[in-house]
């Protein structure tokens, strides 16, 4: 049975037993929500996002590209390869680097 985690996002259909799954484990989430696209899913069970954005420049008056790469982790009851679009969420920090786990994949 998976829990609603406060969201407006589809709960996956198959369960798993990921002690650090928002929906079948109890993780808490709190605040930044983050879309992003994945770039790289090598790790075991950790997906690398990307996000860009405009970056305005006062100086020349123009918009330059910026982007922030994050790591999250991907509950057992997802799955995710480069190139999709995913939704993830602030959690407490799971290691070193994550501190956001994957909710929902996009596309």
């Amino acid at each position: 049975m998976a829990r609603k985690i406060g969201l407006d996002v589809k709960v996956p259909d198959q369960a798993c037993d990921d002690k650090h799954c928002p929906f079948h484990a109890g993780l808490p989430t709190r605040g930044r929500v983050f879309d992003g696209r994945a770039t790289n899913a090598k790790a075991r069970r950790t997906v690398t996002l990307q996000k860009e954005a405009p970056l305005y420049m006062p100086k020349f008056k123009r918009y330059a590209r910026s982007k922030s790469i994050i790591h999250a982790h991907l509950p057992g009851c997802m799955s995710v390869e480069p190139g999709n679009s995913v939704k993830a969420v602030e959690c407490r920090p799971i290691s070193k680097s994550v501190s956001f786990v994957v909710v929902e994949v996009l596309s």
